[in-house]
């Protein structure tokens, strides 16, 4: 990671669970972070987003009232969010390619699996901020893109169309099935 001064940055941890929010405050302090604002649920970190400026924002998928996928969607396409290109890092203990994918969807710009580390915290914020992506509006999508992975070998207009390759039987590549959060994401 690139020697970068997080004490500049604030970020807003977003996690119904009070332990998490001081395991990785403690995290994010060890790193040189100075300003952390924490939130019990959606509602509360939706509060603190629009009143505060706000660098990155960490939040749990799960979390009643308002989930983190709902939390992302709003600040992504809500006219009253004041930083829609905000960086959001989903933290969640329940990563499927189900959930990692609805993250995708709703904009976040990364995904963190739990048990958190301080690596994987740090690699995500290093992503974030000396690696952004560009952002994206679709009809159906406003976010950072999507695509993680360069095919230098697609020839072609639209890439988004391309089935996956076949394999010797015929079938798709079981490559397309392996799933680890903290390679795909």
């Amino acid at each position: 990671m690139s020697a970068v001064d997080l004490r500049a940055l604030t970020m807003l941890i977003v996690d119904d669970n009070a332990n998490m929010r001081g395991i990785l405050a403690a995290i994010l302090k060890s790193a040189g972070v100075r300003r952390i604002l924490e939130a019990g649920d959606g509602v509360e970190g939706l509060k603190l987003f629009s009143e505060r400026e706000i660098d990155i924002v960490f939040t749990d998928l799960m979390m009643q009232p308002v989930d983190g996928l709902s939390f992302v969607h709003w600040i992504r396409n809500s006219q009253a969010s004041p930083n829609p290109y905000a960086p959001i890092i989903m933290m969640t203990g329940h990563a499927t390619r189900r959930t990692l994918d609805e993250a995708r969807m709703a904009g976040v710009t990364e995904f963190l699996a739990k048990p958190l580390t301080a690596r994987g915290v740090m690699h995500r914020i290093n992503e974030v901020i000396n690696n952004p992506r560009d952002f994206v509006r679709t009809q159906a999508y406003f976010g950072p893109c999507r695509r993680r992975r360069i095919d230098h070998d697609f020839v072609g207009d639209e890439r988004r169309g391309a089935q996956p390759a076949p394999t010797a039987l015929g079938g798709e590549s079981e490559a397309a099935y392996d799933f680890d959060p903290e390679e795909v994401y």
